[in-house]
């Protein structure tokens, strides 16, 4: 993550937000007092709260683990071409 002072921040407000949004890199602005704060695309921060929720659901961490077992054996569900040609877009 990128880091820049408050001052700098503010004289390029418009191409450090352009550039955080476009290139999905958050931003570490740093200011004299040491309250320094992040700039991120509002998208990035939806993804990071969907995997926060997935991180902190049992339920669902379980059922990841039990699918990457049963992948590792070669076992479960596996996709014909056409569904695998469906998911790919090819």
């Amino acid at each position: 993550m990128n880091s820049i002072s408050v001052n700098k921040f503010r004289e390029n407000l418009k191409s450090f937000i352009e550039q955080v949004v476009t290139e999905h890199i958050p931003l570490k602005v740093t200011r004299r007092s040491g309250d320094d704060f992040v700039v991120l695309s509002a998208d990035d921060w939806a993804r990071e709260q969907e995997t926060l929720y997935v991180l902190q659901n049992n339920d669902l961490m379980k059922q990841i683990a039990d699918s990457a077992a049963s992948n590792a054996k070669n076992k479960g569900y596996l996709l014909t071409a056409g569904e695998l040609d469906e998911i790919t877009g090819i």
